[in-house]
């Protein structure tokens, strides 16, 4: 868990040593591939907030949810999520309810916007 006032920062150890990191399960995996892609850079990988988070990916971006929507067929599983926090972190992006994996940006528009 985080402590309060902080945002994941830090990467998986496994994507700094060069080591394939684990990709989110099949409902996110080609909005993740695609914002890889993009070269849009990864600022936090893991169980981000409690242990009933799998894998959450954040990325160096806004996500237009819309817009990720129109793009990509997403199952009825996928969400959208926007935590506006006063105190521990802001966020914006898709959640999966079955695999509990997430794809995160920021929460409000930056100058890197997906997709």
């Amino acid at each position: 868990m985080l402590k309060s006032g902080s945002i994941p920062t830090t990467r998986d150890p496994d994507a700094e040593s060069g080591r394939q990191s684990e990709l989110t399960y099949e409902h996110l995996r080609a909005v993740e591939e695609a914002i890889i892609k993009r070269g849009i850079r990864e600022t936090f990988r893991g169980a981000a907030w409690s242990l009933n988070c799998r894998e959450w990916v954040y990325f160096d971006c806004y996500i237009d949810l819309a817009g990720a929507r129109a793009r990509f067929s997403l199952a009825d599983c996928v969400q959208d999520h926007i935590h506006r926090g006063t105190h521990d972190g802001q966020e914006r992006g898709l959640v999966c309810s079955v695999c509990h994996d997430a794809i995160m940006g920021h929460y409000e528009k930056r100058p890197t916007v997906f997709p």
